[in-house]
């Protein structure tokens, strides 16, 4: 399997086991992270053309990829605090 890029490990490499936690104790964060992690992997598989997208929709993906991205970080900020 390839790696790929934009994972929240990758993206948060100073909070993983911050990351892991808030995974299993808030559920909230559980379905943002499996939102991200879904969206990331469908830009993903666009980028690598194995599921070719339009452009707009690709474009999409990524504003919902760093919205969820920044929710996430807002989180694990205050978590972290």
């Amino acid at each position: 399997m390839s790696h790929t890029p934009h994972e929240l490990a990758e993206e948060f490499p100073q909070h993983v086991d911050l990351i892991h936690r808030l995974k299993t104790e808030d559920a909230h964060f559980a379905r943002l992270a499996d939102q991200y992690h879904d969206i990331n992997r469908a830009i993903h598989r666009a980028e690598t053309l194995l599921e070719p997208v339009s452009g707009d929709h690709e474009i999409e993906l990524r504003r919902n990829r760093l919205a969820l991205k920044d929710e996430i970080a807002r989180m694990l900020n205050a978590a972290s605090a």
